[in-house]
């Protein structure tokens, strides 16, 4: 295995656009060595990117050829230039982009973690696909990647070009998890900048041609990971999921907030884990509580797009690699999230 000094050795024999190493210039930020590989971000001065590209290149290839591992490098231009100088025109700040070959963006959020989002993105996305749209599914939970286990994807996506990332595909919808990219029970221990370029590489440098719709997870909480999302990329609307009981209602109101502040539309919210029904007697119970979220959408003027149980089903058929849409497509439980994606295809999202 290579150490880090190894690795910024190595790193040292790379030039920079104004002499001497990427190393003594100090653009080298978050370095990260482990057994799978090697991960840092190259934080370049504003409007430098293009003439990096190139340095990132040689730096990928001499790191490969030492045998390090995956080697991942992302490429920012959000710090300002390293120490004082004359002053330079400051570029021309770039509103939210459009995602090639992708005609609409729903983010699936939530406030706090353990509410469910996951798990409502993976059967969204199949209850999509299975109504004959074309659809991507992008885990940008970078901490807590599930996709690849909950739509029952292995292996590491392939790059033939060393730029282009080639998603993977089940259940018809092609997606794209950091959790590919790692061993599983590996941590991703990161900083926000090289959180951001992730994002930025899993959503332009990842080949999704043409999709209707691209569903993408967010992390629980009103992050780097949220606002980069919201400034850099054209989003549709989001989709808020809740658990009924007010603590989870506080947290989700914040991520509700958050939204608003970046101009992201609020295309409706769900309350997961709304009921409980035994499979036993039949009784009903309410554990979590029931009916707040669907007064704080009615207060927010939004849909309430599902009330969605808190089902073993749900929570097998996810474990197994097959969401319920898929594995028990004329469920009660699939049909709830049926109607969600209905919903989306009736407001010209989906």
């Amino acid at each position: 295995m290579a150490t880090r000094e190894d690795v910024l050795d190595i790193l040292k024999t790379i030039d920079a656009p104004q002499g001497g190493d990427i190393v003594a210039a100090g653009v080298v930020r978050a370095l990260g060595v482990a057994d799978s590989g090697v991960r840092f971000v190259l934080e370049v001065p504003p409007g430098q990117t293009e003439a990096w590209e190139p340095i990132k290149a040689k730096a990928e290839a001499a790191l490969a050829k030492a045998g390090v591992g995956t080697v991942n490098i992302a490429l920012t231009a959000d710090a300002p230039p390293p120490g004082l100088g004359a002053k330079k025109e400051k570029p021309k700040p770039q509103g939210p982009q459009k995602v090639p070959g992708v005609d609409h963006i729903i983010a699936i959020a939530s406030g706090k973690g353990g509410v469910g989002k996951s798990t409502v993105s993976a059967n969204l996305a199949c209850a999509l696909a299975a109504m004959g749209r074309r659809v991507g599914l992008l885990d940008a939970d970078v901490y807590g990647p599930s996709q690849p286990r909950m739509l029952g994807v292995s292996g590491r996506p392939a790059s033939p070009d060393g730029k282009t990332i080639l998603p993977l595909r089940n259940h018809g919808v092609t997606m794209m998890s950091m959790g590919l990219m790692t061993n599983e029970g590996q941590a991703v221990a990161w900083r926000g900048p090289m959180l951001m370029g992730a994002l930025q590489q899993m959503l332009m440098q990842v080949q999704w041609g043409a999709l209707d719709v691209l569903i993408i997870d967010l992390p629980p909480g009103t992050g780097d990971v949220q606002m980069t999302l919201a400034q850099k990329t054209e989003v549709d609307g989001s989709i808020v999921v809740s658990t009924p009981q007010d603590v989870a209602l506080l947290d989700a109101r914040k991520g509700i907030d958050m939204f608003r502040q970046m101009n992201v539309p609020l295309l409706g919210m769900i309350e997961n884990m709304s009921t409980h029904i035994c499979t036993n007697c039949g009784h009903e119970e309410h554990l979590f509580g029931h009916g707040g979220v669907a007064a704080e959408a009615a207060k927010l003027g939004v849909p309430l797009l599902a009330e969605i149980p808190l089902d073993l089903q749900i929570r097998l058929a996810s474990d197994g690699g097959a969401p319920i849409v898929v594995s028990q497509p004329d469920s009660p439980q699939a049909q709830a999230f049926m109607k969600v994606a209905q919903a989306l295809v009736d407001q010209g999202v989906a």
